[in-house]
Formats: C-alpha cells, structure tokens, sequence
C-alpha cells in the first residue's frame, strides 16, 4: 500500500477520465443494468462539474460504430468536448494522454465501457506511468458480470483502487457545512442515489429541527 492510499480525495488532486461512453458500446453491457449504469455515469459527471475536477472525454469509433458521447453524459459536462482516437487504450493516444497529463493531477478517477478492455487498459497503463488510479466499478460496464469483476480483480492486483460514484461524491463533499458545495452535491444524491436520496429528501422536507 502506498501512502497514497491512506489519504481521502481532495479536489485540488484529481482529475476525472470517462473513456467510451457510448451508446454502440454500451449496448453489449451486460454487468449492470443499462439504465442504472447512466443513472450513475451522469451522477458522477455532476460531481465532477461541483468539484470542478478537471474532465476528459474521449471516445473511439464514433463514426462506425460506437457513436457519439452519450446524450445525457454529454449534458451533465457542459463545456467538455470528448477526444476521439483510434486505439482502444486512452493511453496510446497521444492526445488523450497528453491532456491527461497536462493537468498535473495525479490521482486519476477513470469510468468507461468496457470495463474488460478500454477501462482496464486505460488503468494499467496510467499505473505504470506512476498515477493513483480509482476505479468506479459501478460507473463502468462490462460484457458480462464475471468479466467485468475479473477485469476489476486485474485492475486492483496492479495497484488500482475501486470504489463507486457515490462514495466519489461523499468523499469529496465529506463535510456537509461545506456550504460552497452543499447544494449542488445533496441535489445530486437527491436524484441519483436511490434510497438515499429519498431519505436525504425526507429530512429536508419533513425533519424541523427546534
């Protein structure tokens, strides 16, 4: 375990990469369901944008198969304009990697499709180029559960931390007197975390403290 990893998320460290969120290839996942799987994309592309960590998209195949980013990821990152390649690892792509890079942030946040190929090559490779590498296991898909858990078992072996957009968030926020951020992260929660966004709208609307 490097010292890193005893360490919570802090904005100013990170920097988020989705790599292949498109529709083409979001089709074959079938690890989760689809819905929940854009449910919890989008989620975490808000969080990006009320963290303001630094954002690159990029996508392959755009116009032969796998299409555009999706719709409503798209609109959940205003202002980011997604990086199209050829390869299938992010990494080999010069300008991908470069933009990454460019940052200076070394805590790198990655979701994608697919997680047995795109996202796993992305990893590997960014952790042999020395970065803290989080994984969001549930803001990724894979072909099938067995390989997509697979995929993350190789990811983690190789020194990759999985976690999920939830906890991305909460670790982020930590401290809901955080007034800056209060708003829009609970607003997040609100729409996209299932029960506890329902239990978060029921204390504001029902709970008056004295």
């Amino acid at each position: 375990m490097t010292d890193g990893a005893l360490h919570l998320l802090e904005p100013k460290d990170c920097v988020l990469l989705f790599a292949d969120q498109q529709a083409g290839l979001a089709f074959g996942v079938e690890s989760i369901g689809r819905q929940v799987l854009l449910n919890n994309v989008v989620a975490l592309a808000k969080t990006a944008m009320t963290f303001g960590l630094p954002v690159i998209a990029s996508t392959s195949a755009t116009k032969v198969y796998s299409g555009p980013l999706m719709p409503a990821i798209s609109a959940a990152l205003p202002g980011v304009v997604p990086i199209d390649r050829r390869s299938m690892n992010v990494w080999e792509d010069d300008k991908s990697r470069e933009a990454i890079l460019a940052t200076g942030r070394r805590r790198l946040i990655v979701s994608g499709l697919l997680t047995e190929a795109c996202v796993s090559f992305a990893v590997l490779s960014a952790l042999a180029e020395g970065l803290e590498v989080y994984v969001v296991g549930d803001a990724c898909g894979g072909l099938t559960a067995v390989g997509h858990d697979l995929a993350l078992r190789r990811m983690e072996a190789a020194g990759a931390r999985p976690t999920s957009w939830i906890q991305i968030l909460l670790e982020l926020q930590r401290d809901w007197t955080r007034h800056e951020t209060y708003d829009r992260a609970r607003a997040i929660v609100e729409a996209h975390a299932g029960g506890y966004g329902i239990g978060l709208a029921y204390a504001r609307d029902m709970i008056h403290p004295t």
